[in-house]
């Protein structure tokens, strides 16, 4: 268990790996409950965790978790078994031995198993093969244009096969691997490293545009419009093929006295960063790019290893908005589509997982006698070969109007507003569609500032009259985008952000929406109140 990566979590996972132990990475964040649920269905016998916090967690567990046997600590602790006991110079024997622990492992025998937590029910097991990862970090190489003269930063949990496979990549090709082991550290790790690559989730760019609009809130009223204008321009972006000769010379102009400002900030080698495991608002993508800052999103789950497909970073490879080109080795296809198009995405491949451990009735479920794999994501194809995801199968509802609604495509649309951080959709059987909506308190904050509103604690402000009707003004203009069916028609701003801690977002950062349905119920009725 451990928060983010280190070259020690490498040495034990490639270790493991090599003499045939099953590694099952656990979440720091986990809840206690799910901590022993999985030490329990995995039938864990030791545990090596990154320091004593974990440590106390794990040893907590123990008394429910009767299989286990050791708990290690990477951090040095007072009697407690750490990584000098996990070390060892090997001799003559010891070396015999491990050639013939690695000859006796065939590529289709299980090598991990990562649980998904999921947004309803307990985890499940999620099982890999090394043919299964190793297929993905052939297709995934072949992809980027990382090399032995690269510098990679790494900040996302190595509990996630996703950060965990393309650091499987990057060693590779023989890229330079630094890690940043503190969330509040990596602007500072990255201007410190002046990384050329590096994955990220849609949070972080998220976080550098609130950063860039702060920024801007502090200029002088010519500069502060400069870099609107820059903003603006930027998220007109298409790429490079094919842009017009008047756009290039503003895109020029735009790098000489803004965008070069930014690249600088992520240490002036930036050359581009690869997204996943959430939805990236297609204007951020744009944005970056235009920056200079080249920005791709993938799709996959931890059960295809993790990459189904990706944007490239080759000239006509990408289109902001979709989450790329399956794959070499991996088909995809789309189920029974409508007339748009859409349908279930489903793939086929040896990405694609052995299946949930203990639970083969789960897995017949999800993956057929052909092999393919329902990913549970309803999408489709445009523009020939780009897929572009749309929702989640089972999150999609309808209303007692008889409408159905695709609560992603409206929430990311909502948080394409510069004072929306986070939203959920409601309407499951109700008259029309309505969301809760978690403020960006950051920008909440500068607009107070330029209207001369009082800025108190994000649970007054939440009530505040002005603030409301600014909400409402800015609802009012994002409904104008939708069709009259999916429209806001009412809306709840509540003080707290969701997270993954207090059990509301998935380790992916998705919305675990019975939850917070049940968490704000009150808030939901509230909605509904005057509808007879």
């Amino acid at each position: 268990m451990t928060h983010q990566g280190s070259p020690k979590w490498n040495f034990l996972d490639m270790g493991m790996l090599q003499i045939g132990v099953v590694v099952v990475p656990i979440h720091a964040a986990i809840s206690q409950k799910d901590l022993e649920f999985i030490l329990n269905d995995a039938e864990v016998k030791y545990c090596i965790v990154s320091n004593r916090e974990l440590y106390e967690r794990v040893t907590a567990a123990r008394e429910n978790a009767i299989g286990l046997k050791g708990i290690y600590t990477l951090e040095k602790l007072p009697d407690v078994p750490g990584w000098d006991n996990l070390v060892k110079v090997p001799n003559e024997k010891h070396l015999e031995a491990f050639q013939g622990f690695k000859a006796a492992i065939h590529e289709d025998d299980l090598a991990t198993i990562i649980y998904t937590s999921g947004t309803t029910g307990q985890p499940k097991g999620v099982m890999l093969s090394h043919k299964n990862i190793v297929s993905n970090i052939k297709s995934t190489i072949a992809l980027t244009p990382v090399n032995c003269d690269k510098r990679i930063l790494s900040f996302l949990p190595l509990s996630h096969i996703f950060e965990r496979m393309v650091t499987y990549t990057y060693m590779a090709v023989g890229s330079s691997l630094y890690y940043c082991n503190l969330d509040e550290m990596i602007l500072e790790n990255i201007r410190e490293v002046r990384p050329h690559y590096f994955t990220s989730v849609p949070r972080l760019l998220e976080k550098l545009h609130d950063g860039i609009l702060q920024e801007a809130a502090r200029q002088s009223s010519f500069r502060r419009k400069l870099i609107y204008w820059a903003i603006k321009l930027g998220k007109r972006y298409k790429g490079r093929k094919g842009m017009s000769l008047p756009y290039w010379f503003k895109s020029l102009f735009a790098d000489l006295i803004i965008y070069r400002r930014w690249r600088k900030a992520l240490g002036g080698r930036i050359e581009g960063i690869a997204v996943g495991a959430a939805a990236l608002l297609p204007e951020l993508g744009r944005l970056f790019s235009a920056a200079g800052i080249e920005i791709r999103e993938g799709y996959g789950l931890t059960e295809t290893s993790p990459v189904i497909s990706f944007n490239r970073f080759e000239p006509g490879g990408v289109r902001f908005g979709t989450v790329g080109i399956p794959i070499p080795g991996v088909e995809v296809k789309i189920d029974e589509p409508n007339d748009e198009g859409e349908g279930e995405i489903l793939a086929k491949g040896p990405n694609v997982m052995l299946g949930y451990y203990k639970n083969e009735e789960e897995t017949k479920a999800v993956i057929d006698e052909d092999g393919w794999f329902r990913t549970g994501d309803i999408g489709k194809f445009v523009h020939k070969r780009f897929l572009q995801i749309t929702d989640r199968k089972k999150d999609i509802f309808k209303t007692s109007s008889g409408k159905f609604i695709a609560p992603q495509v409206i929430e990311n649309h909502l948080k394409s507003s510069q004072l929306i951080e986070q939203a959920m959709v409601v309407g499951f059987k109700r008259p029309f569609p309505t969301a809760l909506i978690v403020p960006r308190f950051s920008m909440l904050k500068v607009w107070c500032q330029e209207n001369n509103v009082h800025w108190t604690a994000p649970q007054y402000m939440v009530i505040n009259p002005k603030v409301v009707q600014r909400f409402q003004e800015e609802i009012d203009r994002l409904n104008e985008d939708l069709q009259n069916y999916q429209r806001i028609r009412k809306f709840y701003l509540l003080h707290e952000e969701w997270s993954m801690e207090k059990g509301e977002l998935t380790s992916t950062m998705k919305l675990k929406r019975p939850v917070i349905a049940e968490k704000h119920e009150k808030e939901i009725e509230t909605m509904y109140a005057e509808v007879s």
